[in-house]
């Protein structure tokens, strides 16, 4: 979503400002402004679309001043537009906003009969006008925040810069997260450490209800109920090199190619290479045959490693599972067993159907367990006991690395469930283990098939639709295939359990359809390849991923393969996730989308 940064400075901000934004990029935005302190007044750029117009507006009316503020906005009330773009100011009062004030439509009531003129079509202004009017009151700004925060309702994070006040920055945070900086002589504000990197390795993450006073000399933080609180500050292992593309055309590039590098490091916490045992990341303790049932919720591609996970913990740990969409999940008010787990999945540990739903469990008094690649994040913090995924930071919005990661710790979680319970025997465990650890190796494999598969994508450029298919843990990976493709090429993409096929599908199968079956050659591959059979004798257009033996038995006339190394039942789903992100990279390329920032979609969803 949204991005915010704040400086407390020692030089000129404005270029700082820019560049902390642009490590913001990959939340998702549509327009971009900062306004900065010039001799205790007020000064502020705004420009629609991407960060270089807001560049060139900077160029040719600069910015000076040592205090600022900047924001990348996703729109949500207010389309994109030069005057709904922040920051927003009223009287002496700038402001940048993440989230939703759910309450706004009262509050600009308010403020509209109380004299004010708006111009813009967001929630956020009237946030500002508040502000404003406690100020005018004659309140000091801590006092007019503090008031304002009260009558807010929703999830939000803000940060705030007062006219006349050069040594004074403010932030907020409700259900969207806000990360305070700490530099010599200098403070920040961020929505996450990746801003903060280039400025900055010492981080405070502020807590739920939290709000934080900001001069050079430090910060005072302040908890919901007005009670000044101390929050440890860390040491940030994200750097300024993070961001870097190196040799790579696009962070989706080089974060597919990172893949087996990360899942190494991945599998270092869980995995025993010695014994080919499992077991937990040091300091973390959980007994899976204490409970009876496990729940599993995520949203989009991390759903669709619950998904994955589900097939996993019922057959290695016969533990029943239920999986469910988080935004569905918070409101079907479903029957829940206290001691139980409730297991939730997320890249950035921010995400707000995800985080609603977790406290919903812990309300209905289940344990809370998350599978999260930000270890400080709000899921993270709020769950009884993490799972960590070593992926690294994602930039491009499309999930890759972050996704197979999820995997191979779900995988090991599930081997690991299934000897605390029983269900394997230490044999059993070392075999499965065994596969666990050949992952790295075989994704260096999968990869190799990035030329052959470069070709198809030009063919599946000219494609309008596109139909996945796949049996058991190949299903969701059917579902993962479809959306990596319609999320950065635009180009709508459905994935079907093979099975289904007959019960709908088949009646979009012509000659201009491609379709794309992934079929290890395993234990169900005959009845997958009776489903790719009905639609080769339809005339559609097939591809096949699959293994050596499974070509050979495909009896696949016309179509194309791209050919997988023979691998476990366990790990084929992380290493042919490979192809099938390369498949939709390189679609998109051809086709000139963008592909690390595509229309529309946002990194973190931290409003539902």
């Amino acid at each position: 979503m949204c991005g915010i940064i704040g400086i407390l400075g020692q030089t000129l901000v404005a270029p700082l400002l820019v560049d902390a934004l642009k490590r913001l990029e990959y939340r998702g935005y549509d327009s971009a402004g900062i306004a900065t302190l010039e001799t205790g007044q007020l000064k502020r750029l705004r420009a629609k679309g991407k960060l270089r117009n807001l560049q060139a507006v900077l160029e040719g009316d600069p910015c000076a001043g040592k205090s600022g503020i900047g924001h990348t906005r996703w729109a949500t009330h207010g389309a994109p537009s030069v005057e709904n773009a922040h920051p927003h100011m009223a009287d002496g009062v700038a402001l940048v906003h993440n989230g939703i004030i759910e309450n706004y439509l009262e509050l600009r009531a308010e403020v509209l009969a109380a004299g004010a003129q708006l111009s813009s079509d967001t929630d956020t202004e009237v946030v500002v006008h508040l502000i404003a009017a406690e100020r005018a009151a004659g309140k000091t700004p801590q006092a007019a925040v503090e008031s304002v925060l009260a009558r807010l309702k929703g999830a939000f994070s803000l940060a705030i810069l007062f006219e006349g006040e050069d040594n004074l920055l403010i932030g907020a945070r409700r259900g969207s997260p806000l990360a305070v900086g700490y530099g010599e002589g200098e403070m920040f504000l961020g929505s996450d450490a990746i801003a903060l990197s280039p400025f900055t390795d010492k981080v405070c993450y502020l807590e739920e209800g939290d709000y934080a006073v900001l001069t050079r000399a430090g910060a005072q933080i302040y908890n919901a109920a007005g009670q000044q609180v101390a929050r440890a500050v860390q040491t940030s292992m994200v750097s300024a090199s993070m961001m870097d593309k190196g040799n790579y055309r696009h962070f989706m590039a080089k974060e597919i190619h990172e893949q087996p590098e990360v899942i190494g490091h991945s599998l270092t916490a869980y995995v025993d290479f010695a014994s080919k045992s499992t077991k937990l990341p040091e300091g973390t303790s959980f007994d899976f045959a204490a409970i009876d049932r496990l729940v599993i919720c995520a949203c989009g591609t991390a759903y669709y490693a619950g998904l994955t996970a589900k097939y996993w913990f019922e057959k290695y740990a016969r533990l029943p599972v239920d999986i469910d969409i988080a935004s569905e999940f918070r409101y079907r008010e479903m029957p829940l067993k206290a001691g139980d787990l409730a297991l939730f999945v997320s890249q950035s540990g921010e995400t707000a159907d995800t985080l609603a739903s977790l406290r919903y469990c812990k309300q209905e008094g289940m344990q809370i367990g998350a599978v999260v690649n930000v270890p400080e994040s709000t899921i993270a913090r709020e769950a009884n006991v993490v799972f960590p995924t070593i992926a690294g930071p994602e930039i491009g919005v499309a999930s890759t690395k972050a996704f197979t990661c999820q995997l191979t710790v779900l995988a090991a979680l599930a081997i690991h469930a299934g000897r605390q319970r029983g269900v394997l025997s230490q044999e059993e465990e070392q075999k499965l283990v065994a596969q666990l650890i050949e992952a790295p190796t075989l994704c260096l494999q999968a990869l190799k098939s990035e030329a052959a598969i470069e070709k198809l994508a030009q063919a599946m450029s000219k494609a309008k639709n596109a139909l996945y298919l796949g049996r058991g843990t190949n299903y969701p990976l059917a579902l993962e295939g479809a959306i990596k493709l319609k999320e950065i090429s635009y180009i709508h993409a459905e994935g079907y359990a093979a099975g289904e096929l007959k019960h709908g599908p088949i009646a979009l199968i012509d000659e201009d359809m491609p379709v794309i079956v992934v079929a290890p050659h395993d234990g169900i591959y005959d009845k997958t390849v009776s489903n790719m059979q009905e639609v080769a004798a339809r005339g559609g257009r097939i591809l096949l991923l699959t293994d050596e033996a499974g070509a050979a038995a495909s009896g696949l006339e016309q179509g194309e393969v791209i050919s997988m190394p023979s691998m476990g039942e366990l790990v084929s789903p992380i290493a042919y996730a490979i192809p099938l992100q390369l498949l939709s990279y390189h679609t998109a390329v051809f086709m000139g989308t963008d592909v690390d920032q595509p229309r529309n979609l946002a990194k973190s969803v931290t409003v539902e």
